[in-house]
């Protein structure tokens, strides 16, 4: 792809597209807005973001690295020491995930109202 033309993430060859994925997706976004709050080692992201296995965390991890948005640190210590953190662009994507995570965390209880109505229409409908 051209350099010079604009990015359509509504067209299925453009790249954003990858990214997008990465960011959006549940460990991606989660392992973002953890880095956000510090520079974390791998089990340390692995505990903060509760439920991701490890082969999970770690091809999120390589895909935001490839993407430029962590950056990855190895210490050449014994044992080796990884350190991951956000880069300068990676912070500014977990900013504005962030404001998406505490909206929708301020709204959780419409959001499960909503989902109570929704389910109570279905289930009278036989759905």
């Amino acid at each position: 792809m051209d350099p010079d033309l604009a990015f359509d993430v509504f067209a299925r060859s453009c790249p954003s597209r990858g990214t997008l994925e990465h960011v959006t997706g549940r460990w991606g976004a989660l392992t973002v807005v953890a880095l956000h709050e510090s520079t974390l080692r791998f089990n340390e992201l692995r505990r903060r973001v509760d439920g991701v296995s490890e082969k999970m965390l770690s091809q999120t991890l390589h895909a935001l690295e490839r993407d430029g948005l962590v950056h990855r640190e190895a210490q050449p210590t014994n044992p080796p020491r990884v350190d991951y953190a956000l880069t300068p662009l990676g912070q500014d994507v977990a900013d504005r995930l962030l404001g998406l995570v505490g909206l929708l965390e301020e709204r959780m209880p419409e959001i499960l109202a909503a989902r109570k109505t929704y389910d109570a229409k279905r289930e009278a409908c036989g759905a």
